[in-house]
């Protein structure tokens, strides 16, 4: 079920007794259960039925206790389990009791009706093979939380930014997306941070994610980029020289990652037997905003160069994990792989 699915069932007042969320990322997971905490019931009701436990500090039937409780002046009692990936039953053996009974599973085959139980079950997936699972899929709303793909995040950072009533700058959610990677929870926290600020015309620009986020924005893996697929040797030896000076906001490891998925999608270009521009976004999964950027690296690289490229981005990754590598350092070997890049 997806998100707006079940925060649209909860504004309808359309409960589940269970509410088992999991996955890798956690955004999501806090985006349903805060949903649930602060509206299903009332500030009132929430004095008495409202309860917030964790993992670390829970065995399962106390659990179970709280859960079979009914609730008092209210239709209905709220438990959130956070951090329910540390309960014992939860962690892929079943907890059974002595005459060989599993609680949970027994709960969860037959739940309280007055009773809201939220699991938030983080950075892990629930085995789907277990008995408990399938109990919960066919008896819960159960929701799996994924980690969006990396060229996934600008369209992301765009939406988000809309929902929130304002734009943003292509460049800028592509910027945004690069610098912060795929954590969601960390996206939106620096986003609205940014808003707080005075924004001209309702629109983030570069200068803004600049001033705001602390990303600069003509030394950053964005530029390098567009540094590259131009050839321009001045600017991508200004920038490779930032990188290797400010080593923590440009670590080597993201830096290989990205420089490798830029030359791919580059390959890919080439490739496509149909370069309109639905096609080439669609095939490169960016915004039809960037396909210029590619269309002027593909001709300041040949596929074959594009290949000898891509095999040169691989070695300089493996020394930099200590691969072949004698006593030079991450800038050195930047620097090295920009040259060879551009020549």
């Amino acid at each position: 079920m997806a998100v707006e699915k079940i925060i649209q069932d909860l504004k309808n007042k359309l409960y589940s007794p269970i509410y088992f969320l999991h996955g890798e990322e956690a955004y999501y997971i806090d985006k349903i259960s805060d949903y649930i905490e602060k509206n299903v019931l009332s500030d009132s009701e929430k004095e008495f039925n409202q309860t917030v436990v964790y993992g670390k500090e829970l065995d399962t039937l106390t659990l179970l206790s709280y859960a079979k409780r009914y609730p008092m002046m209210s239709n209905y009692q709220v438990i959130i389990v956070k951090e329910a990936q540390d309960i014992k039953a939860l962690s892929g053996k079943e907890e059974k009791t002595k005459d060989d009974r599993n609680p949970l599973l027994e709960y969860v085959q037959n739940p309280q009706k007055s009773t809201i139980l939220v699991f938030c079950y983080k950075y892990k997936t629930l085995d789907k093979r277990t008995r408990l699972s399938k109990a919960l899929d066919k008896n819960a709303v159960l929701f799996e939380s994924k980690k969006l793909y990396d060229n996934k995040i600008p369209d992301w950072v765009i939406q988000y930014v809309q929902s929130q009533g304002f734009r943003i700058n292509p460049k800028a959610a592509m910027m945004i997306g690069e610098y912060l990677g795929n954590d969601l929870s960390k996206i939106t926290n620096e986003i609205d941070k940014l808003l707080l600020s005075p924004i001209p015309s309702r629109e983030i620009t570069m200068q803004l994610v600049e001033d705001n986020i602390g990303i600069s924005k003509d030394f950053n893996i964005f530029e390098l980029h567009a540094a590259l697929g131009k050839r321009n040797v001045l600017k991508a030896n200004q920038i490779v020289n930032y990188f290797a000076a400010n080593p923590k906001s440009s670590p080597m490891v993201l830096t290989m990652q990205q420089l490798f998925s830029y030359f791919i999608k580059v390959l890919t270009y080439h490739r496509l037997p149909i370069k309109s521009r639905n096609e080439v976004a669609s095939a490169l999964g960016v915004n039809p905003y960037f396909i210029s950027d590619y269309e002027t690296a593909a001709k300041a690289y040949p596929e074959h160069k594009v290949l000898s490229v891509i095999s040169t981005i691989r070695e300089y990754d493996m020394k930099s994990k200590g691969v072949n590598n004698g006593s030079a350092t991450e800038g050195d070997l930047l620097k090295e792989l920009v040259w060879k890049i551009l020549h």
